[in-house]
């Protein structure tokens, strides 16, 4: 059985959906099924080596065995041959033969890997980053006229990096064209090579000041594969970043993915077009936010790298941290982060060689997973320090527009002046949604929340939930092919809630932040206080909710303003209501003892990690 011409947008009962996501280390494979009630639920999960890399070195392989263990769970086959005798995914679904739509997103062979340039560091540099993240591209660097680095040495590094694109933005419309051209004469200079395939042109897209459009074209005619589309800045006040993503993806499609190993035969199956999985990612998180009118936080943790997405007041912010991860780059989170900082969340005593050496043989030994408990632990505690880290780098970058107060003079907005003027607020946060291997698939859900709260430090009333075996990006493509399937499988099978946590901020640092009136859904009411450095778990089950009064002390926030008493529904979740009294920024005692103690007095306080599993 062969693919059908016939595109699944246009068929009117889509009965089955296979998705794929082509990781850098493991293909996962979901199959979504309409029942009889009508629903569309997930209704098996395989997963397979991804076979991008020698000796298979084509992708295409690693996708059927993840489809086989769909085929052996399921009961059915989901694979055929085309008429050459090649192995396919069926389609569409004939009897239990096939399915109707199959869909897949890919970050293996490391993604999409991007450079950007324009004028000023922190105003259209910064917008087109925007762009390439939101894309769901790997910014390898940022070049800018300003960026205090030589010509040549910024020749130097656009030949070092080889990266799959060039994004060059530059110059309001109507603004400065000397800078724009310069950064386009360095480009030309550079001579640059792509990094995949050698008998093609790099792609470029010039995204800068309309008015020096037929110079950058003269420049670069004949050297590089130059596509131009509207200015990502247009004026200071604006930023129009979807013409750039959208010309991202097309050129991701028509010249990177075709020159790695099985992706054109991939693209061949597929019923729409590949998308990375970041940008999958970030699709899923921007359509939560908008249809929960929340502020809301996503972090997916890989092995190689982290992404972190955010909506506050309808702003969509992505980042990547490429060199924090959970296997290939797990030693650039020990150098990052410090020993010390990864030591202080292991719940017991550990000499420092032997984390060291621990760290060492995951990035050796990569695909390796936890065999003991204080593996396990130690695991957790590096997951901690990269979530963190990630983090910070996002609120660095999720900021206002820059140059928004400023004239248009290039000498202006050049000095080079960092400014707080971040997006991210912890106090209005209302969502934070974890995914990735160490958070979807820990051991007890309530070791993934106390690695976010550590880790991000939630201030005021927040809820958490985790992606339950790693399914956002698939759902985050078929959201854009069948909406209603994506979202009854995202509300019923995707997200899992872990619960609420009230983090009280501000205090002296001893006695008394708040005081708390539950009224819990059996109808009775609890009543307790919050004391500095206490972290306390109460039950309160998945669906269901509790109406609470939270009263906290003179200069303690918890939402509503120092002080302020604030009343609110409370979720619930598989973990409950946590209680963090441990302050903002959470402090862990550095001598080693009383650090030992404190990390596993807050382990015990969520029963984390069982006396009877030790």
């Amino acid at each position: 059985m062969s693919v059908t011409g016939e595109p699944p947008e246009t068929r009117s009962e889509i009965r089955s959906v296979i998705a794929t996501d082509c990781g850098s280390t493991t293909t996962k494979a979901i199959l979504i099924e309409r029942n009889a009630a009508g629903e569309y639920r997930l209704v098996s999960r395989g997963e397979a080596p991804t076979t991008v890399e020698a000796p298979v070195e084509d992708v295409t392989r690693g996708v059927v065995n993840a489809v086989r263990e769909l085929e052996e769970l399921r009961g059915r086959t989901f694979l055929g041959e085309d008429a050459t005798g090649e192995t396919i995914i069926s389609r569409p679904q004939v009897g239990d033969h096939g399915v109707d739509l199959y869909i897949s997103t890919s970050s293996a062979g490391g993604g999409l890997q991007m450079m950007v340039a324009g004028v000023v560091k922190k105003m259209t540099t910064e917008s087109a980053a925007r762009a390439a993240l939101g894309a769901g591209a790997i910014v390898m660097d940022a070049l800018a006229a300003n960026d205090k680095r030589l010509p040549h040495e910024k020749i130097e590094r656009i030949r070092q990096l080889r990266p799959d694109m060039i994004l060059l933005a530059g110059g309001t419309d109507g603004g400065t064209r000397k800078h724009v051209v310069a950064m386009t004469e360095l480009l030309r200079a550079a001579q640059p090579r792509p990094r995949l395939g050698t008998g093609f042109d790099l792609p470029v897209i010039f995204a800068g000041n309309r008015a020096v459009r037929a110079e950058v074209t003269d420049l670069l005619a004949g050297r590089v594969a130059l596509q131009i589309v509207d200015n990502v800045r247009p004026s200071l006040d604006l930023e129009n970043l979807g013409p750039a993503r959208d010309a991202i993806h097309e050129l991701f499609l028509e010249h990177v993915m075709q020159q790695a190993p099985g992706y054109g035969k991939l693209m061949s199956w597929t019923d729409v077009p590949i998308m990375p999985t970041p940008g999958a990612m970030g699709l899923i998180i921007e359509t939560l936010a908008r249809r929960t009118k929340q502020h809301v936080v996503g972090v997916d943790i890989g092995g190689a790298t982290t992404d972190v997405f955010s909506v506050f007041d309808g702003v969509f912010n992505r980042t990547v941290s490429a060199n924090l991860g959970m296997s290939y780059s797990v030693s650039n989170v020990l150098a990052e982060a410090g020993i010390a900082n990864i030591q202080r969340w292991v719940p017991f005593d550990l000499e420092e060689h032997e984390l060291r050496d621990r760290i060492g043989n995951k990035m050796i030994r990569p695909t390796t997973i936890p065999q003991t408990l204080a593996e396990l632990k130690i695991e957790q505690a590096i997951a901690r320090e990269a979530l963190r880290l990630s983090f910070v780098q996002h609120a660095a970058f999720a900021v206002k527009l820059r140059g928004t107060q400023q004239t248009s003079a290039i000498g202006e907005g050049m000095d080079g002046v960092e400014h707080s003027d971040t997006l991210v607020d912890m106090l209005k946060l209302d969502l934070l949604v974890g995914s990735g291997g160490v958070l979807s698939h820990a051991p007890r859900r309530a070791q993934s929340m106390m690695m976010m709260i550590d880790a991000f430090a939630p201030e005021g009333i927040t809820e958490l939930a985790v992606d339950s075996i790693f399914m956002m990006p698939h759902l985050g493509l078929l959201s854009t092919v069948h909406p209603v399937a994506a979202t009854e499988v995202f509300e019923k099978d995707c997200l899992v809630y872990l619960g609420t946590c009230i983090a009280p901020v501000g205090g002296r640092g001893h006695g008394p932040l708040c005081d708390l009136v539950l009224e819990l859904p059996d109808g009775t009411t609890q009543r307790r206080t919050l004391v500095a450095g206490e972290l306390a778990c109460l039950p309160l089950a998945d669906g269901a909710r509790a109406n609470a009064t939270i009263t906290p002390v003179r200069g303690v926030d918890v939402g509503g303003g120092p002080g302020v008493e604030v009343k609110r529904s409370l979720r619930g979740g598989s973990t409950g209501l946590v209680l963090d009294g441990r302050g903002r920024p959470i402090v862990v005692p550095t001598e080693r003892e009383a650090r030992v103690r404190a990390v596993q007095a807050w382990a015990g306080a969520l029963d984390l990690y069982p006396a009877a599993a030790e």
